[in-house]
């Protein structure tokens, strides 16, 4: 087996796709995680391609001025936060090349200067959702292993990046606010006092899979717990215990999965105490108290930096550009947030969506909201979205999208250009993706306006939103 080469002294230039750092070798690019700008260091091959190679640090020369201390002890183990040791204002700075790079390269129309990007308000504890894993053979660091000849393989945590079956337990977590972590660490220390077995990823064996925390900015909280074996005479005593020590638990539910998969949106959700749902809220107007309530099911989608959330869509909702008399058509609406949040400015708004149970939260959250203008309809948006469909509901004047990170299908893009509304304003997770359907729009629609928003402190992940208007003489 040919050892893997060692490229000596390599000084970090940059920041590239999907937030791995970038040196230059030979004329050949090499990509590297978890190093840092200034960064000089010697790093271990592990793939070589025409163009450019991968590789890891294996050692640090001399560390960039620019870097800082990681604030969790699980950093480069752990699969999140990989950008805790650029300082935040650096973190905005490459999210905003990375908007601009993507528009340049890969849209290659005209386009407008670049707003500055809007940074989150909480770098760290801004989730409001978090999913942790039980498993009966946890990682084990080095020390660990040194240290310990019996060791209690039992953790509750994150998977290791690449590693289906290893779970890194852990202890604190930086991305959601409290009880998140006191219920992640109670449930742990109940299960092992009691001797509820771990989940084996591999064998399919065990009782305790999953647990999910939801938070909410009203202070509300919900967990599901996800089992393999219907025993109450395990889950009864555990879920009332867990009840005693957290009483202010708004929602408390669980879920019997025995599939070799962890997805539960196929599988019904057992309310066993308080509320089936916790309550969002987002005022409509800086300057009045009125609220929209969202009420947050568990299996509801609703954005996970909720504060960061309420600037995303006020920045949406202004580039609508609404007086009151538009009809606006909201596709990828899921549950209606953004739909529901520009609809007293609206004559009316319309929603599509994939997911039929997100549509039937879209209409709870308009009717518990007293909202009378909004209708929503569950279906493929390609599908959905066509003459006849238009035909029975209007034109839209306005219409926003929200899709997933593959963007839009390039049926819904063809729809678009057929329709000529005056104004799109396109809501994106990938601006890569948002790129390419730009670029496609370009035929009927000028991009007036391009605002990146940082959902996501210490990831490489941005979101970025486009004003689209459709060009004199169509």
């Amino acid at each position: 087996m040919r050892k893997k080469p060692i490229l000596e002294r390599v000084t970090i230039e940059g920041i590239a796709a999907e937030g791995k750092a970038l040196a230059r070798v030979d004329d050949k690019v090499v990509f590297v995680p978890g190093v840092a700008p200034g960064d000089i260091v010697d790093i271990r091959v592990t793939r070589k391609k025409k163009s450019f190679m991968e590789g890891v640090a294996t050692h640090f020369h001399e560390y960039s001025k620019d870097r800082v201390e990681p604030f969790c002890e699980y950093f480069g183990t752990c699969g999140g936060c990989k950008w805790q040791h650029l300082p935040y204002s650096m973190q905005l700075k490459f999210k905003q090349q990375q908007v601009i790079d993507n528009m340049e390269r890969i849209a290659k129309i005209e386009l407008p200067e670049t707003q500055p990007i809007l940074a989150s308000a909480n770098e760290t504890f801004y989730r409001n959702k978090l999913e942790f894993t039980f498993s009966d053979t946890r990682w084990l660091t080095k020390e660990e292993i040194e240290n310990s000849d019996e060791l209690n393989r039992n953790g509750l945590g994150f998977h290791i990046p690449g590693r289906f079956d290893k779970v890194l337990d852990i202890e604190k977590c930086y991305l959601q606010e409290e009880p998140s972590n006191k219920i992640r660490n109670w449930l742990r220390t109940y299960a092992i006092d009691n001797d509820l077995p771990f989940y084996d990823l591999k064998t399919h064996e065990g009782y305790l899979r999953i647990v999910i925390i939801r938070t909410a900015s009203s202070g509300q909280s919900m967990v599901i717990l996800q089992v393999a074996k219907d025993k109450p005479e395990w889950l009864h005593p555990l879920l009332d215990a867990m009840l005693k020590e957290f009483p202010e638990t708004t929602s408390l539910n669980y879920v019997i999965n025995n599939k070799r998969n962890e997805t539960f949106h196929d599988l019904p959700v057992h309310n066993y105490a308080g509320k089936p749902f916790i309550e969002e809220f987002m005022t409509i107007e800086e300057q009045t108290p009125e609220k929209l309530t969202f009420q947050v099911g568990p299996k509801s989608f609703y954005q996970t930096n909720s504060h960061q959330a309420y600037e995303l869509y006020k920045v949406a909702r202004s580039y609508a550009g609404l007086t009151g008399n538009e009809l606006v058509y909201d596709l990828y609406t899921g549950t209606g947030t953004i739909a529901n949040f520009v609809a007293h400015q609206a004559k009316k708004v319309i929603g599509l969506e994939y997911v039929e149970a997100a549509i039937e939260d879209a209409k709870v959250n308009s009717s518990i909201n007293g909202i009378t203008n909004t209708d929503f309809y569950a279906g493929d948006i390609k599908d959905l979205l066509d003459e006849a469909f238009i035909s029975k509901h209007g034109k839209p004047d306005v219409i926003i999208s929200d899709p997933p990170r593959a963007g839009m299908h390039p049926d819904v893009i063809n729809m678009l250009l057929q329709v000529e509304a005056q104004r799109i304003v396109y809501v994106s997770c990938n601006p890569a993706t948002q790129a390419r359907d730009l670029a496609l729009l370009d035929e009927k629609y000028k991009v007036l306006k391009l605002q990146p928003v940082d959902m996501f402190p210490q990831t490489h992940h941005v979101e970025n939103i486009a004003l689209l208007e459709l060009r004199k003489g169509h």
